[in-house]
């Protein structure tokens, strides 16, 4: 892809955010554009050279691919969105983002995204990236074990992956990468013929590439300290989340992290 064509990134949204940060950004969709925008400035590219489309792949009525009419979610970009699937050939990139559902069941949906994954992959122009369920989808669709992590628990807030060299090259150079997590599944082992980009003490499966192909983390590099203390303070009362690991998160919430620099390599890789 030329380095001065536009880039057509579809984003496929499976979860819908709280009420705060969608009164905010009116969808998952809105966050992303606006990590996006912030990757683009760090890489000076200009925001108008992004062409950011929404796609619900959660509410789509079996047999039915596309909603051609957009719904209006609103927020700081009136973002707009359609319930199904983008054409491959209108797009060069597709993201999955995160969600609350669990990326190993076999919700119809679900299955249909990772069928999707799967046409992504093998499609010999159309670039797919993978944040956190998304990360778990793509490891899914290329056969790993996509499972609850009981054992090490929560991975929430800011938190330290180690770099591969290969991580290191993506993402500025740093041996260790500070970024937002809020998961409890994993991918239990990197799928072969692919390279691995970090780990961390809970999770050793923190990402994955393939040029020209693939780039997936685990992290949340799309969320704010505003975002997160959202979904901690609401995963608190709900009793997700026990004192221990709210107070342990919410300590953490304010700390520096790295996002505009996994966005940038996400930009990086689709023009690649």
């Amino acid at each position: 892809m030329g380095s001065t064509a536009p880039l057509r990134i579809a984003i496929l949204e499976a979860d819908t955010p709280l009420p705060s940060t969608r009164a905010k950004y009116g969808s998952y969709g809105g966050v992303f554009t606006s990590l996006l925008h912030k990757g683009a400035d760090l890489l000076s590219i200009p925001r108008d050279g992004l062409e950011i489309t929404g796609w619900d792949v959660v509410n789509v009525k079996q047999g039915r691919e596309v909603v051609q009419e957009e719904e209006c979610c609103g927020g700081m970009y009136n973002w707009k969105s359609r319930r199904g699937y983008p054409e491959l050939g209108g797009v060069d990139g597709v993201l999955i983002t995160g969600s609350r559902f669990n990326a190993f069941d076999d919700d119809a949906w679900i299955i249909r995204l990772v069928e999707f994954t799967k046409t992504i992959i093998a499609h010999p122009r159309v670039r797919i990236i993978g944040v956190c369920f998304g990360h778990q989808i793509v490891g899914r669709a290329l056969g790993a074990k996509v499972a609850r992590n009981d054992r090490a628990g929560w991975e929430a807030s800011v938190c330290q992956v180690q770099q591969t060299e290969k991580g290191r090259e993506l993402f500025g150079g740093k041996n260790v990468l500070n970024i937002f997590q809020m998961h409890k599944d994993i991918v239990y082992h990197y799928p072969s013929g692919l390279e691995e980009l970090g780990s961390s003490d809970r999770c050793q499966v923190q990402g994955m590439y393939i040029p020209k192909r693939l780039i997936t983390v685990q992290g949340h590099p799309e969320f704010t300290e505003e975002i997160v203390r959202e979904l901690l303070v609401a995963r608190h009362e709900q009793g997700i989340f026990d004192d221990d690991v709210f107070d342990d998160a919410i300590g953490r919430v304010a700390d520096e992290q790295d996002g505009v620099l996994v966005a940038a390599a996400f930009l990086r890789f689709l023009r690649e």
